[in-house]
Parts: C-alpha cells; sequence; structure tokens
C-alpha cells in the first residue's frame, strides 16, 4: 500500500486546530472551576470533635480549625482521631492561612499530625491558644517549627483572595473568635464554639452592638455551633457557677476533691478565687491541668497568688483537711486520669476517705455514661459523698442553647445557614431553629464531613447550593506512634478478639508426608476458660488433627491451605457448639 506524503506545511493547520480545541477544553473547565466559593467541613458535621473546615476560591483556601476526636466506645486501642487532609494533598501553595477559633483539643489537637503534611502554613489564633499550640507542638517531634500569629478582635488580614475580621465571643476558655471570611461572592461567618455569656469569667463579654452591625451589613454564609442545639432554653453564666460553688464550700469540712476539664480555664480560675476566698490551697493534679494552668497564669489569663498551691505530696499531707482543694482531671472517667487513678488505689499521694466531697464540674460526653456512672460508685464505696451537675449547677455548659443560637441568628440575618460542630441530629435540630427564625429550608445546609456546598455569582448575588460531591472526610485513627495505620479492617479484629476472644491452634506436621506429628496445641484468650471446657477443647484438638490429616497423599499440602482449611472449619464447627466466633488463628509448624 502506498500512502501519499503530506509536506508539512499542509500539516500544520490540523495540529493546530487539534490544539487550540484541547486549550479550549481546558479552559471551559478551568472556568467552571473558576469564581466559584467552595465551603468544605472535613470533620464535625457527623460527631462531636475533629473540627476542620475550609473555604476555597480561585486557588486559594484558608483552614479554620484543626482537631481532634476521642475514640468511641468499640475503638479499641485508639489514642484519637483526626481530620483526612488527602483534599489538601497537591494544593499546598493554596492554603493561605490556618486560622483557630479558640484552645480546646476538638480544635488544635490534630495540628502536630497535619501540618507538616499541607506545607506549614501559618497559624493565625489568640494569644492563649497560641501558647497551647506550642506546647502540644512540643510533645511532638515530627511536628515542623509552627509560624503562629497572634490575633485579637481588632486583628484584620488579608489571606489571598480572602479579607479576614474577628469576633471575640465567649466560651469555656478564654480567647474565642469568630472569624468573619469576606470573600469576593460575600460574607461568611464560623462562630466557633460559643455560648452568650454576659458576665463571664477573666473575660470580655461578646461584642452584641457590633454583631447587630455585622449583621446589617449582610451576611452570606452562617455556619454555626450546634453542639446544644437540642436543649431549650439560654446557658447559664460561668459566674453563677461561682455562686452555688461558694454555697458549697461554705458547708463542707473535709477535703474538696474537684473533676473538671483542664481546658475549663473559666473554671479553674472560679475555683482559685473560692480557695482564696475561703482560705484554702489548691493541689494540682494531671499534666494537662498544670501545663494549662501554667500557660494561663504566664500570660495574664489566670489569676492567682502562687502561694495557693500545694508544691509538694509532704505539704499536702501537712495540712488539714478544711484547707485542701484537689483539682485534677478525669470527671469523664478516663481510665488514665487523676480521679480514676486515685479511686483504684493507684495514685501515689492522694486516698479517698470518709469526709471527701467530689464535685464533678463538667457535664457527661455522650459514650460516657458507664464510665462516670461506675466511678460515682467507687467513690461513694470509699466513704466520700459525690456532687455533680444534676444535682445543683455545678457546671455551665460552653455552648450555646436553642435561645442563644437563635438570638444570634437574628442578629447576623444570614442568608444561607449551615449548622456545624455536632452530630447529625443536633444539626437538623438546629436547622429546625433556624427555620423558626424564618430562614427559608432551602437556604439550610445540612452537609456530612466531606461534602461541598458551592456558591456562584448569579447577577448581584451569590446563588448556593448542596451538592453531592464529596472530598475524603474518613476516620483517620492515631494509635500510639502510627497515624493513618490502623485501618477498619484493624479495628474489626480488636472488636472480634473483645467481644469473642481468639483461639490459637497449633499442629505440627511432617514435612515430607504432611501427616501431624502428635496432637495440635491449643491456647485460649477470651473464649472459654479450658480448664473448665475440657470436652470441648479436646473435641477440638481432634477435628484439627483429622483435617491436617485428611490430604491425597501423593501431594502434601502446604501451609496456606492447610491454615484456611482449620480457620473456615473451625470457626464453623465453635459457633454450632458455643453461639460464639472466636478468632481462629492457625500456626502450622513443620518439622
Amino acid at each position: 500500500m502506498i500512502t501519499k506524503y503530506k509536506p508539512k506545511h499542509d500539516r500544520e493547520p490540523k495540529r493546530q486546530r487539534v490544539f487550540k480545541h484541547v486549550q479550549e477544553n481546558k479552559e471551559k473547565q478551568k472556568d467552571g472551576d473558576e469564581n466559584k466559593l467552595k465551603v468544605i467541613v472535613l470533620g464535625g458535621l457527623e460527631e462531636v470533635g475533629r473540627n476542620m473546615a475550609l473555604l476555597e476560591y480561585n486557588k486559594n483556601i484558608i483552614i479554620i480549625d484543626m482537631g481532634l476526636q476521642f475514640p468511641e466506645e468499640d475503638m479499641h486501642g485508639i489514642d484519637y482521631i483526626i481530620p483526612n487532609t488527602t483534599y489538601l494533598e497537591g494544593k499546598e501553595n493554596w492554603i493561605k492561612g490556618i486560622i483557630i477559633t479558640h484552645g480546646h483539643m476538638d480544635h488544635i489537637g490534630g495540628i502536630p499530625h497535619i501540618m507538616g503534611k499541607i506545607g506549614n502554613p501559618p497559624i493565625f489564633t489568640g494569644k492563649l491558644t497560641a501558647g497551647l499550640i506550642k506546647k502540644r507542638a512540643e510533645e511532638f517531634d515530627k511536628c515542623p517549627k509552627l509560624n503562629i500569629q497572634e490575633i485579637d478582635e481588632n486583628s484584620k488580614l488579608q489571606l489571598g483572595e480572602f479579607k479576614i475580621e474577628f469576633l471575640r465571643i465567649n466560651h469555656s476558655i478564654p480567647d474565642c473568635f469568630s472569624v468573619i471570611a469576606n470573600t469576593p461572592l460575600g460574607r461568611v461567618i464560623h462562630t466557633g464554639d460559643f455560648k452568650i455569656d454576659y458576665s463571664p469569667v477573666n473575660d470580655k463579654p461578646a461584642d452584641l452592638n457590633r454583631i447587630a452591625q455585622i449583621g446589617g451589613e449582610g451576611t452570606m454564609l452562617l455556619m454555626a455551633d450546634s453542639t446544644d442545639s437540642t436543649h431549650p432554653g439560654y446557658q447559664i453564666s460561668e459566674s453563677a457557677i461561682g455562686d452555688e460553688m461558694a454555697k458549697l464550700f461554705d458547708k463542707i469540712d473535709g477535703r474538696i476533691i474537684i473533676g473538671t476539664f483542664a481546658s475549663q480555664l473559666s473554671r479553674v480560675q472560679k475555683i482559685f478565687d473560692l480557695a482564696a476566698k475561703f482560705g484554702r490551697r489548691i493541689y494540682l493534679q494531671g499534666r494537662s491541668m498544670n501545663d494549662n494552668v501554667e500557660i494561663a497564669h504566664q500570660i495574664g489569663y489566670l489569676k492567682f497568688s502562687p502561694k495557693l498551691l500545694i508544691q509538694s505530696d509532704s505539704e499536702l499531707k501537712r495540712l488539714p483537711d478544711n484547707k485542701i482543694i484537689i483539682l485534677g482531671t478525669g470527671a469523664q472517667g478516663e481510665s488514665n486520669a487523676f480521679l480514676m487513678r486515685v479511686v483504684n488505689g493507684e495514685h501515689r499521694t492522694v486516698r479517698l476517705k470518709e469526709g471527701d466531697t467530689v464535685i464533678f464540674s463538667s457535664s457527661v460526653i455522650p459514650g460516657n455514661e458507664r464510665s462516670i456512672q461506675n466511678l460515682k460508685d467507687m467513690i461513694v464505696r470509699q466513704g466520700a459523698k459525690v456532687i455533680h451537675y444534676e444535682m445543683m449547677d455545678v457546671h455551665a455548659g460552653g455552648h450555646a442553647k436553642q435561645e442563644d443560637l437563635k438570638l444570634m441568628m437574628r442578629l447576623l440575618k444570614p442568608e444561607y445557614f449551615m449548622p456545624i460542630e455536632g452530630n447529625h441530629y443536633m444539626l437538623r435540630a438546629h436547622a429546625e431553629l433556624a427555620e423558626q427564625v424564618g430562614i427559608p429550608k432551602s437556604k439550610i445546609f445540612v452537609a456530612d464531613n466531606g461534602q461541598i456546598v458551592e456558591f456562584v455569582k448569579s447577577g448581584m448575588a451569590a446563588q448556593g447550593k448542596l451538592t453531592d460531591e464529596k472530598v475524603p472526610s474518613d476516620y483517620i485513627m492515631v494509635d500510639g506512634l502510627g497515624v493513618g495505620d490502623v485501618s477498619n479492617i484493624v479495628l474489626r479484629d480488636r472488636r472480634v478478639m473483645a467481644e469473642d476472644g481468639m483461639i490459637v491452634i497449633i499442629a505440627t506436621i511432617d514435612s515430607r508426608t504432611g501427616d501431624p506429628i502428635g496432637n495440635p496445641d491449643i491456647i485460649s484468650r477470651g473464649f472459654v476458660y479450658m480448664k473448665e471446657n475440657k470436652e470441648l477443647i479436646e473435641r477440638t484438638r481432634m477435628k484439627v488433627k483429622k483435617l491436617v490429616k485428611d490430604h491425597d497423599l501423593r501431594t502434601p499440602a502446604d501451609d496456606d491451605y492447610i491454615k484456611n482449611k482449620v480457620r473456615n472449619e473451625i470457626g464453623q464447627f465453635l459457633f454450632s457448639q458455643t453461639k460464639r466466633r472466636p478468632m481462629v488463628l492457625p500456626v502450622v509448624i513443620k518439622v
């Protein structure tokens, strides 16, 4: 076959046309993503914790918060969970800054693990939060040197396409800010954790006049804290807790032992004030409690005389009981925290005794109910009294209740509303409140983690929608030094072992013939107690021996075949005998 040769000048126009067509397609695709504002929450829309949100416009990204989530009861051995940042891979140059709203672990805990992966952009946050982040970063060798810049309510930032301002708001820790992001399409406000407190402890109250003024200027999207959206009424002030505790302190003659969150610094300040008033001294317990008090005192957020602190165990033993307050962590029943170590008799100095009063100055985090109830039972059995928030107001929540949430929406008057920071039922409850204050249902976005909310220019305004598009947002689990190396399969295996135990079967076989040598050894852990189930163990042993022996004499079976056969057959046999499914681990030794 003869192919006619075409001169180069005849071929060029076609090549140019193809190139032009490809470029036009690329431009169309590029234009499709241009001038769109994407709002993506990577954590905090299906749980309490792991808070992390981002705003993206024309290859400019700002991130708000970078927290951790404490493990659920069925996550055996997991320390905590952090957000999945796969979406940000390859976009490190797009990230213009990270804004941290406040210093709680569910907002700062992921920083040491994530910053190195996303190019270590600058962090903007309040003074106290900056101190807490630096302290946490010191514990992680792989965390890069952080570039932290302090802000206050008067700060203004230009981060790429975003003009950022801040609103001081109140929570259970000082230096909390809402983020006002002025984007090319409109204003987005992220409240962070907040409550309306007209008389906060060691903090300024939120400026409601300024909030109303911002609302008058127009808010395109409000992203608001939903943690207490299911609770009616108004959140009580932190100052009211001090009054209730003062009545208690007046009546108690013995030692006062208080369990609270180390990050609840407003509460800690009130306890220091009451100690001074009633002539008591404070013995701090728990590393996080000591660290937070030290940082907050150094920068002036906790005000107390150092003489109030009991400095040593020997000093604690010398003081009379009516002069002592022991302040520590563990009000959630955490296994390694101060309170649990005391009731288990593992604390080096403190033992419970008659006359002690233990105050649980925190609400119950969902999922911890059983642990806390067991802790209270053990305390009472050892002769101490228990006082908790349901008996009297010894705890004020840090999150806005329904009436406070409605007030914030009425002041800011958002066109679109997106509940954040809570389980799905909390987001739904918050969405219903938004409807009650007049926000149309079509403009309320109840999203899942990773689901993209998109805004595009439409005439003079912006049009928003909740898309079906999702970015990766599954759990990244931290277990010891491993980050993300524990998969759902590993967790499933841990669950099986926790629920039904395991059984190890060791079979020794002749490498030439494949015949079993002697009887298989069996080890049971968490399945059955072998001494009391000799018959079942013996029947299992004989069944394994028969399985190993039952093969074609001409072709000795390979190890994997034998292991799989033992695993499947013995698993079914044990289930038929016990209605339990232990993990079966076959071991084949050839000699």
